[in-house]
């Protein structure tokens, strides 16, 4: 290497007084080259490897943001990753994330957050390797490369399947499969198939499971290099349906095809190793225990000589489950316990699980406490699995509310850069004229309610004229009445009472008797005119009272609820003056016209009542009532407001929805009869 080195720097000492720029352009694509393959050769161990990484990330560190610079990172990304540095992986990757970003490069954007989620799943974090599949399958779709966000969904789907989200993982694969179908890629329509198949299982739905898997075995017809391997997936995977579906004949017949379906299949690799745990498996439930258990001590040994911990726990707790089965109680829970330890030291829930029921049936005396640990630890599994699927499930959600909202938000920002002087502008106008026709409206309202106010005025004042006239005629006719009868009378006894007075004797006695009775017949005559008077000064007063009894019982024939009317006895009406009566008079026909015409009541009742120098008007119905405080309030309303506050009088609304409405009324009587005085 020092050799090559000296080259290039001889190269450049030549070569510089030329051209500089280019020969130094040259030299650092050919380095980075030469650096790429070495980071790349197997031969090489990992510390050489990675310093060729680290030399050529320092070469396309001093380049600008460029795309070359971008696949560069990538490269140098990948060969972090072949060695299994993922702490440099994950900084190159975050390094590439900002650059693409800042570069508006949508795709490398997209790669850079799939790399990103590889490395959050290789930490056994779903919840961020989700998020970044997520993220990185949207932007596929929108460019349109569907091969791309195929395999993130597909590797959505597998982060949901570790998860027990089998529903979820479903969903996924099949939406991996829809794009999938629309391309020549039948790598990933096997790994489509082949998950699709591992989901049914583990959903009991053994039939999908081994149609799933045999359709995957269809795609295999290529002589590809890795045919051989996916049927042996494939077979092993029937196989391990038919253990799960109790068919452990069948089972082990698929087992044994799986074997002969690659030749080149080391006899001391992990598939080999699971491979003849599995079938161990079926031919302990069969009870066919030739082979037993040198099957399972086999696939121990591979399993330990591969560092291989899943393999090495499952084949430890079928050798527990076979030694049980042989009544040998010390060696199952020997095994048991084993597999416990090593389980909970490295936080494998599912083994420390398995182990703790393979317990609870080797050593009976003890199986009260492994119980209780088996249900406090499937209790906690339980939960965080389901934490963990309910955060998955609620990031597709947030991703995409965010995404719309900030779409949103800058859609708006734009229209408001477009459009801000036009609004104001037509803003301005409409407020102009909206604010001139509420003026002119009020104005009309105003004047409209003046004149109809004035109209029932002088109706008033004629009706009281005529009132007038009446009661003037019917003085005139008590004054004849009093005059020409009761007078003359009175004039005629008081003669003849003086008369007598100079009289004495029976006669004159008689006569006396028969004026005094004469004067108890004038006195009955005043008494009656005196009546009439009363009577006639009571009918002035209940004129309004029978406006109103009038007016209730026409709405009695058209409104459909039932009406009741109080009205004191002892209210002064005289006192009263004409506008206010008017006012009140009106204010009972708008309260019935909103009764009619919204609340749908069955009872209304209606109290004229006096208090406090108060005259109250109360309108009460049972209908559909309103929010008072949030509904716009109707002219009826306004009109109803305006007319008591005129009378000096206050005005209040008791309702809510479904509660009914209560209108409540207050005229001052002193306030009406200054009033009176100054009309």
């Amino acid at each position: 290497m020092k050799q090559l080195f000296l080259f290039f720097l001889f190269l450049l000492m030549v070569c510089c007084d030329s051209k500089p720029g280019l020969i130094l352009r040259d030299l650092q694509k050919d380095s980075l080259n030469y650096f790429f393959e070495a980071a790349n050769n197997d031969s090489l161990t990992p510390s050489v490897r990675k310093l060729y990484t680290k030399k050529a990330l320092d070469i396309i560190s001093q380049g600008s943001n460029d795309s070359m610079r971008r696949v560069n990172y990538f490269k140098v990304a990948n060969r972090y990753f072949n060695i299994n540095d993922l702490e440099n992986y994950k900084k190159i990757c975050e390094k590439v994330k900002i650059a693409s970003e800042k570069a508006k490069d949508s795709n490398s954007i997209a790669k850079a957050y799939s790399y990103l989620a590889d490395y959050y799943a290789a930490k056994f974090n779903s919840e961020k390797a989700y998020r970044y599949y997520f993220n990185a399958q949207k932007i596929y779709i929108n460019l349109g490369k569907t091969t791309k966000a195929a395999k993130c969904l597909l590797n959505k789907s597998v982060l949901q399947f570790n998860e027990k989200d089998y529903v979820g993982s479903e969903k996924s694969a099949f939406e991996a499969l829809k794009y999938i179908k629309t391309t020549n890629e039948t790598d990933l329509l096997y790994d489509s198939y082949n998950l699709l198949g591992i989901l049914a299982n583990e959903l009991n739905e053994f039939s999908k499971a081994l149609e799933y898997h045999n359709k995957a075995l269809a795609v295999i017809e290529t002589d590809n290099p890795l045919s051989n391997e996916l049927r042996f997936a494939s077979l092993h995977n029937i196989g391990l349906t038919y253990q799960n579906g109790k068919d452990d004949e069948k089972a082990i017949e698929f087992f044994y095809k799986a074997i002969k379906s690659d030749p080149n299949l080391h006899s001391k690799s992990k598939d080999y190793a699971t491979l003849i745990d599995n079938l161990g498996y079926s031919k302990l439930r069969l009870k066919a225990f030739n082979d037993l258990p040198i099957l399972f001590y086999k696939s121990l040994h591979i399993a330990d000589s591969l560092n291989s911990l899943p393999n090495k726990l499952s084949s430890e707790l079928h050798l527990a489950e076979y030694y049980l089965s042989k009544s040998d109680t010390v060696k199952a829970t020997e095994f048991g316990k084993n597999v416990y330890q090593e389980a909970k030291s490295n936080n494998l829930d599912k083994y420390m699980l398995l182990s703790l029921k393979r317990l609870t049936e080797s050593d009976p005396k003890n199986a009260g406490n492994y119980s209780k640990k088996y249900i406090k630890i499937n209790d906690s599994l339980q939960l965080a699995e389901r934490q963990t699927r309910n955060k998955l499930g609620r990031i597709e959600y947030e991703t995409d509310q965010l995404a719309t909202e900030k779409n949103q938000l800058v859609e708006q920002r734009k229209t408001l850069i477009y459009i801000v002087l036009g609004i104001i502008l037509i803003a301005g106008f409409i407020f102009i004229i909206r604010f001139q026709a509420e003026k002119n409206r009020e104005l009309r309202a105003m004047q409209e309610q003046q004149a109809a106010n004035e109209e029932i005025y002088q109706l008033m004042i004629t009706q009281q004229d005529k009132q007038e006239e009446t009661r003037q005629a019917e003085k005139k006719r008590i004054a004849q009445e009093i005059h020409d009868g009761v007078l003359g009378k009175l004039f005629g006894t008081r003669m003849h009472l003086g008369l007598l007075n100079d009289r004495d004797g029976k006669e004159a006695h008689t006569e006396r008797v028969t004026y005094i009775d004469e004067l108890k017949t004038l006195e009955q005559e005043l008494r009656e005119i005196s009546h009439d008077l009363n009577s006639e000064k009571q009918a002035v007063a209940n004129n309004f009272v029978q406006m109103v009894m009038n007016f209730i019982e026409t709405q009695r024939t058209v409104c459909k609820a039932a009406i009741t009317i109080n009205m004191e006895n002892k209210i002064d009406w005289a006192a009263v003056d004409s506008v206010a009566k008017i006012n009140l008079y009106r204010i009972l026909q708008e309260a019935f016209q909103n009764i009619n015409k919204h609340a749908q009541a069955s009872d209304v009742s209606v109290d004229f009542t006096q208090q406090d120098g108060n005259i109250l008007l109360t309108v009460y119905d049972d209908g559909v009532g309103f929010n008072y405080f949030k509904k716009k309030k109707g002219i009826g309303m306004l009109n109803m407001h305006s007319r008591i506050t005129g009378s000096g009088g206050t005005m209040a609304v008791v309702t809510a929805p479904g509660v009914g409405t209560k209108l409540e009324f207050a005229l001052p009587v002193t306030i009406s009869k200054k009033l009176l005085k100054v009309l």
